[in-house]
């Protein structure tokens, strides 16, 4: 559950309940709770839902109401950032959607999106398969007829929100090798999380990542044999699924012996940094929790290791104005929010801007935005509008999720702003790369000086 049963191997609900206990009902999670911002009912606030969490403890009731007031959030952890009194929201969201899933039997055509779900997205050769139907689905021109009828809005708002979000494609670029070597004298070895959609759908983001890292001197390991991290599986309560990918990447990156393994998805990395949590509250043997801890301990954000570093490679101008979006379990699961900033801002010519409301969820949250369509779009069409009222030409982001939402949100709005990763970003002023170049996916080279 949190780092106590970790240490302590101790009652999970014993320690459930403890948590629960730190929640003093003071309010100060209200204002960046997303779904109390939208509708303002207490059931659906983080206070709200701890209150039904006790009743779930305490007289072992779980009601059909309550178990959708607990589907309703979106694990965005504003409340954690917000709360004065340090309650592991995380903690106990997660463990309550575990006993949802184990005690609760949801209806069938839930349990089959679900399951399709989760069939395909924790697999990022599976994701892989979809690229090439995909692309001659948007290159035929199909896609704009299918938005223009509206069917899949009447047929399926699941199937209508994942045609929406789905990246425009084009030819991916090579596969990256197992070890990109440092330009100069190494002075770190790193592994790289390759992810399940970023790998499959934005592989110009690893690309960058890997590039930026060797040209700031670092040896990168990238392993073949790594699969999912479990974050989407751990977050939707589907724990059994989640220890499988925690334990299979736990030994992928043993083996692969360095000092830091660097995640360029937000979501991934804040998941990866309690890997023991999730083997402890599956009640793991104490040599797994152990063995989790350790590479969960060399896990960080590539943002946050970057501004660990002192910058070796030459930053050129790159004159653009950028809007930058606090992915949640950035921001929230980690407390990263300098970092990138600092990076970016260190770009000659480049002017930054934060979109106003930043601490509010842009409605992604892992794969909310399939189970929760409709409270999904209403959140991401106001962080669309944020970021219009920035001026920016550019967001950046630095999450593959909060990249797609966001990029269908400004679509509705009719603005033309481009959506891309810190990474690519980074990547670009490294080699000197015009703001176009950026913009146009697999055609960067650098320009000539």
């Amino acid at each position: 559950m949190t780092d106590r049963s970790t240490e302590t191997g101790g009652d999970r609900e014993q320690i459930f309940g403890d948590l629960l206990n730190d929640c003093v009902h003071c309010g100060f999670c209200l204002p960046t709770c997303p779904t109390h911002v939208l509708w303002g009912q207490e059931m659906d606030s983080p206070r709200g839902r701890i209150h039904l969490m006790e009743q779930m403890h305490t007289e072992d009731v779980l009601t059909e109401a309550a178990v959708g007031h607990f589907d309703n959030c979106l694990g965005c952890l504003a409340c954690v950032s917000s709360c004065p009194s340090g309650v592991a929201y995380d903690a106990l969201i997660e463990h309550t959607r575990h006993t949802v899933e184990e005690q609760h039997r949801r209806p069938l055509s839930e349990r089959a999106l679900r399951g399709a779900v989760f069939a395909l997205f924790p697999h990022r050769n599976r994701l892989r398969l979809l690229r090439g139907p995909l692309r001659a689905y948007q290159a035929g021109g199909a896609s704009r007829l299918v938005r223009r009828s509206r069917l899949l809005d009447r047929l399926s708002p699941t199937l209508a929100t994942m045609e929406r979000i789905a990246p425009p494609l084009s030819s991916p670029p090579p596969a990256l090798p197992e070890l990109v070597p440092a330009v100069g004298r190494a002075r770190a070895r790193v592994g790289m999380l390759v992810g399940c959609v970023q790998g499959a759908f934005f592989p110009e983001v690893n690309t960058a990542t890997a590039r930026v890292l060797a040209l700031e001197g670092c040896d990168v390991v990238i392993p073949r044999t790594q699969g999912c991290c479990g974050a989407l599986s751990g977050h939707a309560g589907r724990l059994s699924e989640a220890t499988g990918f925690v334990q299979a990447l736990v030994e992928v990156f043993e083996k692969a012996d360095v000092e830091r393994v660097v995640v360029n998805s937000a979501g991934c990395g804040s998941s990866m940094k309690h890997m023991d949590r999730t083997l402890a509250e599956a009640g793991n043997d104490p040599t797994w929790v152990r063995r989790a801890r350790a590479v969960s301990e060399k896990v960080v954000d590539l943002t946050e290791f970057l501004a660990e570093l002192e910058p070796r490679a030459e930053r050129h101008p790159l004159p653009l104005h950028v809007a930058y979006h606090d992915a949640c379990h950035l921001s929230h699961g980690q407390q990263i929010t300098s970092a990138p900033r600092r990076l970016l801002g260190a770009i000659p010519q480049l002017e930054l801007s934060d979109p106003p409301n930043k601490e509010i969820c842009c409605g992604s949250a892992g794969v909310y935005n399939l189970f929760e369509p409709q409270t999904a779009a209403e959140l991401g069409d106001r962080k669309g509008q944020d970021v219009v009222a920035t001026g920016a030409q550019v967001l950046v982001s630095g999450n593959p999720g909060c990249s797609l939402q966001i990029s269908s949100a400004l679509e509705r709005t009719g603005v033309s702003i481009a959506v891309t990763h810190t990474a690519r970003v980074l990547d670009a002023s490294l080699r000197g790369l015009t703001p176009e170049q950026l913009l146009r996916p697999g055609r960067s080279r650098p320009r000539r000086r």
